[in-house]
């Protein structure tokens, strides 16, 4: 048996945006990339190159985001579990951090490509 409610969008909506507030207020790393996408978000409608371009350079930012709300789930979790060190909670904060770096640098590349090509 499932120890969850039944199912109800706004409900749901609402624990989202609740996560969403939490990442604000409590991840420094969140918090830089919502600000640097502030930034390079609107940037992108305003570079001379295709919609294809631009739609790749939305999505790989996108990513770095997401990236950082799965790193931050993933650390929590483990916190969770266990405050103490243990070699496998290391290895799964790993993990996210590794998940965060690729993504940042397939953003980072897929910029550089577009600016300079």
């Amino acid at each position: 048996m499932r120890n969850q409610p039944k199912y109800n969008f706004f409900k749901n909506s609402s624990y989202a945006i609740e996560g969403l507030k939490d990442l604000v207020k409590t991840e420094t790393s969140f918090k830089i990339e919502l600000f640097c996408a502030f930034i390079l978000i609107p940037i992108i409608f305003y570079i001379d190159t295709s919609f294809t371009n631009k739609l790749l350079m939305f999505i790989t930012f996108s990513g770095v985001l997401l990236a950082e709300i799965i790193n931050s789930a993933i650390e929590r979790t483990v916190d969770l579990v266990t405050l103490e060190y243990h070699q496998m909670a290391k290895k799964a904060k790993d993990v996210g951090s590794a998940i965060v770096f690729l993504s940042i640098s397939i953003c980072s590349i897929t910029w550089v490509l577009v600016l300079f090509n």
